[in-house]
C-alpha cells in the first residue's frame, strides 16, 4: 500500500506538469486548428531561460520563472504574428511544415547559445519530507500545487473575463466572433501567449527534477499530443484529465510492468480509449 500511495504522488506529479503542456496546445488547437509542434521547443526554452537567470544573473526561483513565461509567451506572439498568420490562408499542411521548421530551428539555437550538454536546475525547495510513509521533495509538492493554481487561474479567466469569453468564443466559431466584432488577430495572439507562457511554467517546475537538454521537449510534446487526442482535440478538461490519466498509468505502470515500458504506455493508451471512444473523452463536436 506504501509503494502504491508513493506512485499515485509521484503519477499526480508527471500528471500535472503534462497536463499544462497539454492545456496551450489545445487552447492553440481549439482556436487556430493548428497542430503546433514547435510547442516542445517553447517547452525547452522555457527551462533554459529560468536556469540561466538563475545561474548567470543569481536572481531567484520563482523571478526566474517569470521572466521565462514573459520571454516565452512574447516568443509565441512573434510565431503567431510572422508565422502562422501569414500561412492562416495556406493549405493545412503549410502550417504543419512551418511548426516542425521552428521546432528544429529553436533546437539548434538552444544548441548553439547553451550547448549540447545536459544541465542541472538547482531548486530551494530540494528538501526531502517523508509523512507517513510517503517520502517526497518540496519541489514535487511544489509542482502539484502550482500546477492546480495556475489550472484554477486560467478557468477564472476563460470563465469570467471579457477577454477569456473572447478566446472560447474564437474556439466556437472563428468566423462567429469575427462578425459580432472580436479582433481575431488579437485573440490569436493573446492565445499563443498564453500557450507559450503555460510551457514555461511546465518546464521551469519540471526541470529541477529531470534535465535541461536541447532535445527536452520531444518525449513531452509527444506526449502531450496523445493526451489532447485522448481528452479530445480543442477540450481544455480534456486536456487536463488526459494529462493526469497518462500520469498516473506511467507512474504505476513503471512501478509493477516495467520502467522501461513506462514510454510506450501512452501509446497503449490511445489505443484503448480511441477504440472505445474514437472522437476522445472530451470531444467538443463538429464547428
Amino acid at each position: 500500500m506504501d509503494i502504491l500511495i508513493q506512485q499515485l504522488f509521484n503519477g499526480l506529479t508527471i500528471g500535472s506538469v503534462y497536463s499544462l503542456v497539454a492545456l496551450g496546445l489545445t487552447l492553440v488547437y481549439g482556436i487556430l486548428h493548428i497542430p503546433n509542434f514547435a510547442h516542445g521547443a517553447l517547452y525547452m526554452l522555457g527551462g533554459y531561460i529560468t536556469l540561466s537567470m538563475m545561474t548567470l544573473y543569481g536572481v531567484n526561483y520563482w523571478f526566474a520563472m517569470l521572466v521565462s513565461v514573459i520571454v516565452v509567451g512574447l516568443m509565441g506572439v512573434l510565431l503567431e504574428r510572422f508565422v502562422f498568420r501569414l500561412l492562416r490562408e495556406a493549405p493545412p499542411l503549410h502550417d504543419k511544415i512551418a511548426a516542425i521548421g521552428i521546432l528544429l530551428f529553436l533546437e539548434a539555437f538552444a544548441q548553439f547559445v547553451w550547448g549540447a550538454d545536459f544541465h542541472t536546475m538547482t531548486s530551494p525547495y530540494d528538501q526531502v519530507v517523508n509523512i507517513m510513509g510517503l517520502t517526497f521533495t518540496l519541489q514535487r509538492l511544489l509542482i502539484i500545487v502550482s500546477a492546480i493554481v495556475v489550472m484554477i487561474l486560467l478557468y477564472l479567466f476563460l470563465k469570467k473575463t471579457y477577454t477569456g469569453s473572447t478566446i472560447i468564443a474564437m474556439s466556437q466559431s472563428r468566423e462567429g466572433a469575427s462578425l459580432v466584432g472580436i479582433n481575431i488577430n488579437k485573440v490569436a495572439m493573446l492565445t499563443f501567449m498564453i500557450s507559450g507562457g503555460l510551457a514555461a511554467i511546465a518546464s521551469s517546475l519540471a526541470s529541477p527534477i529531470n534535465l535541461v537538454f536541447p532535445g527536452m521537449g520531444h518525449l513531452v510534446i509527444l506526449k502531450a499530443f496523445v493526451i489532447i487526442i485522448l481528452g479530445g482535440m480543442g477540450s481544455i478538461p480534456g486536456a487536463i484529465v488526459g494529462g493526469y490519466i497518462l500520469g498516473f498509468s506511467e507512474s504505476l505502470g513503471a512501478t509493477y510492468i516495467s520502467n522501461d515500458y513506462k514510454d510506450i504506455i501512452a501509446f497503449v493508451l490511445l489505443v484503448v480509449i480511441l477504440t472505445v471512444k474514437p472522437t476522445g473523452l472530451f470531444a467538443k463536436g463538429e464547428r
